[in-house]
């Protein structure tokens, strides 16, 4: 049953990010941004009703739709994020020269509503989790939440491999917030956190009594294992940009732009 669970985390992982690049994709190349998160939002309220019918049952069916649910209103949040509607108030390329706090502070403005939103959605699964016998959409939400701000930190302090295929046109300034070379004290933390992490899951996996921990953790695990995974293709050179790639339709170009120069 841990493979079985494994398996899902893995699909729900590919398939949800694979959906929300091709939605913002074909938005940048519409403008229908705002239409395609308001019509998003549904996603987000089913993901909340399965949340909420998940806390009162300690069942392998409920260790799904805890998962499923936290994965749909983290889903929505990164869609309005990537579609440009929920980001922050700097909307401008990194001034030339810009170092040290002030380039942080800066740099933290370009995402400080997205982040408010994150954590916003992780109080309410903290506090409608406060003594629930199904917790697994907290852990599903906070394994994400963990592992997005330490990859947030490693591309702002610096790592060699930036995939910036997939920002998406509005975001386009980020990219000027990355930091493309050595990596720094940011990415052995983010590793060893991660690393704890994905350890503390595997071993209560690999000691479960009952199935349904077995799917819970077995979906931790995967999930767990997917965020460290994320952050060593930020030093070794696989092409897993592939993954979505081939799904998606072509970026918009410009007219008369040679087609060779584009993604």
């Amino acid at each position: 049953m841990s493979w079985i669970a494994a398996l899902f985390a893995l699909f729900a992982w590919w398939f949800s990010t694979g959906l929300i690049l091709l939605v913002v994709r074909r938005a940048d190349r519409t403008g229908g941004h705002m239409l395609a998160v308001l019509a998003g939002l549904p996603v987000a309220l089913i993901g909340a009703a399965f949340v909420q019918v998940s806390l009162g049952l300690n069942t392998v069916a409920g260790a799904y739709l805890g998962f499923i649910g936290a994965l749909a209103i983290w889903g929505w949040i990164e869609l309005a994020f990537l579609a440009g509607i929920v980001t922050g108030h700097v909307r401008e390329d990194c001034p030339p020269g810009l170092v040290g706090i002030a380039r942080f502070v800066r740099a933290f403005g370009t995402v400080s509503y997205h982040e408010l939103l994150l954590v916003v959605g992780l109080w309410a699964l903290i506090v409608a989790s406060d003594g629930a016998e199904n917790r697994m959409a907290l852990a599903t939400f906070l394994v994400l939440f963990l592992a997005r701000i330490c990859a947030k930190l490693n591309l702002y302090f610096g790592v060699p491999r930036i995939n910036t295929e997939f920002v998406p046109d509005r975001l386009a300034h980020l990219k000027s917030y990355f930091t493309r070379g050595p990596i720094t004290l940011a990415f052995p933390a983010a590793v060893t956190v991660l690393t704890a992490l994905l350890a503390v899951c595997a071993e209560r996996l690999w000691n479960a009594g009952s199935e349904v921990t077995i799917a819970g953790f077995g979906l931790l695990t995967a999930l767990a294992a997917l965020a460290l995974l994320e952050h060593w293709l930020m030093v070794v050179p696989l092409p897993d940009a592939k993954l979505w790639r081939w799904m998606l339709p072509a970026p918009k170009t410009e007219p008369h732009k040679d087609k060779t120069h584009g993604f």
